[in-house]
């Protein structure tokens, strides 16, 4: 009877100590995002300034340019490519499984790709090959104080390093969604005319009947959102990093994961907002 009355004291105690313990845990927790965001906007109301102050580093926007698009076009290709491919082959086996024929093989993958999986998986690709690259880059000026050096000689770290990567993946993801969903569609005509037996006059009128360009816009707008994600976040963990190498790897990664989630996450309530306003 008293190990019973003890055993009920002791989970008493527990139960009363656990509130304690999650309320501040739940409050830190809260203000530690509130100091990010606030981070976050100061960030971004610099950049806005500075991006508009001469002199503009035109040269160091090009050499952005270069390494966030060009150098993204093959493994944009390769994702591309494969995704449409994979899309025709899916679409026409159930297709025939339930029609005895593969139709709409076009359709759906020009719709696929144009509003979803073209601007998504460019953006996931982007995220870990340049928004990685980026957290790395900045990362490692901050933690060998190169940034502080970059104050000490009167430059301000914000216009000669954020600025340039910002306008340059804002300009880029999008054209690059759009290659991709060129080369997805290219892919999905492959596919659908050489193992599936569609005629290519019949893929061409599935798409050109039935996609309008509010389809091409709806995927189109996503990007700039789904690049402001990119690059705000790998700048902000890059010029946040702590702790030498190690930090520089948990940032890269944070980078990555961040990125990724955000895109998913805000993919769905952009869709939504887009489809509430008329445009696809």
């Amino acid at each position: 009877m008293d190990l019973n009355n003890l055993n009920k004291k002791i989970d008493l105690k527990k139960e009363l100590k656990t509130p304690a313990k999650v309320i501040p845990f739940i409050g830190r927790k809260i203000a530690v995002f509130g100091q990010h965001m606030g981070r976050l906007a100061i960030l971004f109301h610099q950049i806005i300034k500075w991006m508009f102050t001469k002199p503009i580093e035109f040269k160091n926007i090009y050499h952005q340019m270069v390494e966030i698009g060009v150098n993204s076009l093959p493994v944009t290709s390769l994702t591309a490519l494969f995704t449409g491919m994979v899309l025709a082959l899916q679409t026409g086996s159930a297709s025939k499984n339930i029609l005895n024929e593969p139709l709409y093989v076009g359709t759906a993958v020009a719709f696929s790709m144009v509003k979803e999986l073209g601007p998504v998986l460019t953006s996931i690709v982007i995220s870990g090959r340049v928004g990685a690259s980026i957290a790395a880059e900045l990362g490692t000026m901050k933690v060998t104080e190169q940034i502080d050096a970059l104050h000490t000689l009167g430059t301000n770290p914000v216009k000669y390093l954020v600025v340039p990567r910002f306008i340059s993946c804002m300009i880029m993801l999008p054209i690059l969604a759009l290659y991709a969903d060129i080369i997805g569609i290219m892919g999905g005509f492959v596919v659908s005319v050489y193992k599936l037996g569609v005629p290519s006059s019949v893929y061409y009128h599935d798409i050109i009947d039935f996609m309008g360009m509010d389809d091409v816009f709806h995927g189109f707008i996503k990007c700039f959102f789904f690049a402001f994600i990119i690059i705000m976040v790998s700048c902000y963990k890059g010029f946040s990093t702590e702790g030498g190498a190690e930090g520089v790897g948990k940032s890269t990664t944070q980078t990555v994961v961040i990125s990724m989630v955000l895109i998913l996450v805000s993919d769905y309530f952009i869709t939504a907002v887009l489809q509430m306003i008329g445009i696809g």
